[in-house]
């Protein structure tokens, strides 16, 4: 008998895992693979010619199966006894051979061994249970993606024709899904095709041809699947319907987002901006507004919501960037009619998924168009801004036709969003009126920005802090002074905020008491420092209010007083901490005057050391706190010098004070300061020459005589003779005081500025006491009369003993 190895022509799997055998009608094996050595220790040619029932441990199980597989496949287990006597668990499985395929009533004898046999039942179970089941949907494609196969998922509207196995040239992915939906899917599965990286998890839109407008999502897994020589046989695809986990996932990532990004600033109009911004990244909305109440905008208490309220659009967002100039843009002002009045009222989200019917009936209706019906928009959702019960404004969106239309989830969502808003709104809001309110209060603590005297041009500037917490106490100030002299002070309080500015307030005051003593600066500041010592002790602890919150501490403030005097031309100052003003002399290059800081006030007991100098007329000083010079975008140091440059750039004294400080400004704060910020910019000017006269006496009472008619000359050059009278009255008293109490030299000064200004010095530091005389006393009427005489006197001391001084106004009544 001839052996036959060769059965290829038979289908043999040739993967080892078995033997194939083909027999005559009487069960004598005809030939074999050569697997079979594998499984019974003998080479085919030991096999051939023998019945196959001398193989098995028990012939019966061939005895049984022959009849059987003559007329139809049949298999079972069995046991092959191996050369070395032991026994191999297999499953036969015996197929009649079709007629002309083979001997006369032969048959096919597949030999497999039982555990492999279990393996691929098991993969076949599986197979069959992939392509059967409803929930996870399973497709074969082939090296072109074309359909090959695919199981019936329940709610797929598929073909005809469509089941376990398709004809490729029924339909492809196209005719499933939506042609945008299709293309992304096509474009994955290429990859996969190509390259053969697995695709996982990949979510994306699948809208079904039948239902395009219902909105499905599904997560697609792919990978390639190879044949033999592991050569690429095509594509399997894993999908799941994952619409409602998709949706619940935006949901929380909007919410997520929401918390994130809304509220975090106190700005009404910011917050406003990053609800919108929200929504539509988010692709909640392809257009979304706000619209809020003007009492909101400017930090008042909302009333009760009322008809026609006026209302402004303070934030927009779209989705591609532009803003339909169809309806109101950002900035517009409105007021509701009737029935948008009572949407607000109801406090509920409103919405339209079919804009068709309102579009009709809006046609004629311009005004309620601009505010309702974008010319792209499918549907429209708006909702209250109510925040403890009262109506902040509005929240507006619509999406067009590239996203579902809204619906009752969508309203939902939408409140639940506006309810955070609207807190963040309220905040906001409240913020928005304390910042007003402590700004207001630290303004009217400031004298005005524009004072000018005949020796003194000044401007000062005050710009808030970009927040309430950090709203302080700076100041500046500018005090008239006897003898036409000026004061120019600048200082900041420690902390923020309400008790910041009141304290400011106090210092001040206090300032400009002490100044009317005409002390000099380095003892008017002592002055200060005591009275903040003394405010520091009865302070509440760490420079906290009564309920808490962090304050304004007057220990720590600093001040720098600065006396110009336009007759000697000359300025004196001290600083307790504060910064040294910038000089700018005519022709010369800006500078920072060479004065030494002492300590800040309340800090130390140490003396405040002054510095005087000869001010050239023309010149400028520039005045300002720390936070002037403290800001990121560069050194303390750096803006100095910018801010000496801008003083540089006017050489001939073109530029008013006003001017320059808007220069320094601009170019010093291009955003707002994190704290507050004050400059006082002064010009120097001189008297207009024969604004003064001066003489020296010697104390003798008989040059009182000649006082007087020096007085009297001197009113007539300057054409005030009706002062004449009054004016030797004074002097005669003032010169003669002196004779009589101060000493010699005597010196008299008369000064022609806006009133007139007589001036008695001597060397004496006793000050001169008003008192009224009695009756019978001889003297003590002199100081008396002055003080009925002039509209304001006063003493003063100096370096070289005191003067005495009184004003008379110029004009005749």
């Amino acid at each position: 008998m001839t052996t036959h190895t060769d059965l290829d022509n038979l289908g043999s799997p040739h993967d080892g895992s078995g033997a194939l055998f083909v027999v005559d009608g009487h069960g004598d094996v005809l030939m074999c693979t050569g697997s079979v050595h594998e499984l019974t220790g003998r080479p085919p040619g030991a096999v051939c010619g023998h019945p196959v029932a001398e193989l098995l441990t028990a012939p019966e199980v061939w005895a049984r199966l022959l009849p059987a597989a003559r007329a139809a496949e049949a298999e079972d287990d069995a046991e092959l006894r191996h050369s070395d006597g032991t026994a191999v668990p297999v499953r036969l499985r015996v197929q009649p051979m079709a007629a002309g395929g083979g001997p006369a009533g032969g048959m096919v004898v597949t030999v497999t061994p039982r555990a492999v046999s279990e393996r691929r039942k098991e993969d076949e179970a599986l197979l069959r249970a992939l392509f059967r089941q409803r929930h996870v949907g399973l497709a074969i494609h082939d090296m072109a993606l074309e359909t090959t196969r695919f199981n019936l998922v329940s709610g797929v509207d598929l073909p005809p024709g469509a089941g376990v196995r398709v004809d490729p040239t029924d339909w492809t992915v196209e005719d499933v899904l939506l042609p945008k939906d299709a293309a992304a899917l096509r474009e994955q599965l290429r990859h996969v095709a190509e390259t053969g990286e697995p695709l996982v998890d990949w979510v994306h839109s699948a809208r079904r041809q039948g239902t395009p407008d219902v909105k499905r999502v599904a997560s697609f897994s792919a990978f390639r699947l190879h044949g033999a020589n592991d050569r690429p046989v095509g594509v399997a695809v894993i999908f799941t319907d994952v619409t409602q986990e998709h949706a619940a996932r935006q949901r929380m990532e909007l919410m997520h987002a929401a918390a994130e990004g809304i509220g975090r600033s106190l700005d009404v109009a910011r917050v406003a901006q990053e609800l919108v911004d929200v929504l539509v990244s988010h692709r909640f909305a392809d257009l979304a507004a706000v619209d809020l109440t003007h009492t909101v905008l400017i930090g008042q208490e909302p009333g009760e919501f009322r008809l026609g309220a006026p209302f402004r659009r303070v934030a927009v967002a779209s989705f591609d960037g532009s803003w339909p100039p169809e309806i109101h843009p950002r900035g517009a002002g409105f007021r509701l009619r009737s029935l948008e009045s009572d949407h607000l009222r109801g406090g509920a989200a409103v919405f339209r998924s079919d804009l068709t019917s309102w579009r009709e009936g809006l046609a004629g209706d311009l005004e309620r168009s601009r505010l309702l019906l974008p010319d792209t928009a499918a549907s429209f959702l708006s909702v209250p801004l109510i925040a403890r019960g009262l109506v902040l404004g509005v929240l507006v969106m619509w999406r067009t036709a590239a996203l579902p239309p809204y619906g009752l989830g969508d309203a939902g969502l939408a409140e639940e969003l506006a309810s955070r808003a609207s807190l963040g709104l309220d905040n906001a809001r409240r913020y928005t009126r304390e910042h007003r309110t402590v700004e207001a209060l630290q303004r009217s603590l400031l004298p005005p920005s524009i004072t000018e005297t005949t020796g003194v041009l000044t401007a000062g500037s005050y710009v808030p802090a970009g927040t309430t917490e950090a709203v302080g106490g700076a100041w500046f100030d500018v005090i008239p002074l006897s003898s036409s002299r000026l004061a120019l002070v600048s200082g900041d309080v420690t902390g923020h905020g309400l008790n910041a500015a009141a304290t400011m307030g106090r210092l001040r005051t206090a300032v400009q008491t002490l100044a009317d003593l005409d002390l000099p600066p380095g003892e008017l500041l002592a002055h200060m420092d005591d009275l903040v010592v003394r405010l520091g002790d009865v302070a509440p602890p760490h420079g906290e209010d009564q309920d808490g919150t962090a304050g304004g501490s007057a220990v720590g403030a600093t001040c720098l007083y600065c006396v110009y005097d336009p007759v000697e031309g000359r300025c004196e100052m001290a600083s307790a901490g504060h910064p040294a003003p910038v000089y700018a002399a005519p022709g010369a290059p800006a500078e920072v005057i060479g004065l030494k800081p002492g300590p800040a006030l309340g800090v130390d007991s140490l003396p405040f050391e002054p510095v005087g100098f000869e001010v050239p007329p023309g010149s400028v000083l520039a005045f300002f706190n720390e936070p002037l010079l403290s800001h990121p975008d560069g050194s303390a140091q750096e803006r100095l010098g910018r801010l000496c440059s801008v003083l540089a750039t006017d050489p001939g004294g073109t530029r008013t004070p006003t001017q320059t400080g808007r220069a320094i400004l601009e170019e010093l704060l291009a955003e707002p300061p994190g704290d507050d910020v004050t400059l006082l910019v002064a010009r120097m000017r001189p008297l207009p020459p024969g604004s003064v006269a001066t003489w020296e006496f010697p104390a003798d009472p008989a040059v009182v005589a000649r006082a007087r008619t020096a007085v009297e000359s001197q009113l007539q050059l300057w054409d005030l003779k009706h002062l004449a009278f009054t004016t030797e009255l004074i002097t005669s008293e003032l010169v003669t005081n002196a004779i009589r109490y101060g000493g010699d030299p005597v010196g008299l000064r008369l000064i022609r500025d806006d009133t007139l200004v007589c001036e008695v010095s001597d060397p004496s530091q006793t000050q001169p006491r008003l008192r009224r005389a009695r009756l019978s006393d001889e003297g003590g009427r002199g100081l008396f009369l002055i003080a009925q005489l002039s509209s304001r006197w006063g003493s003063r001391y100096t370096a070289g003993g005191k003067t005495i001084w009184a004003e008379q106004p110029l004009s005749e009544s």
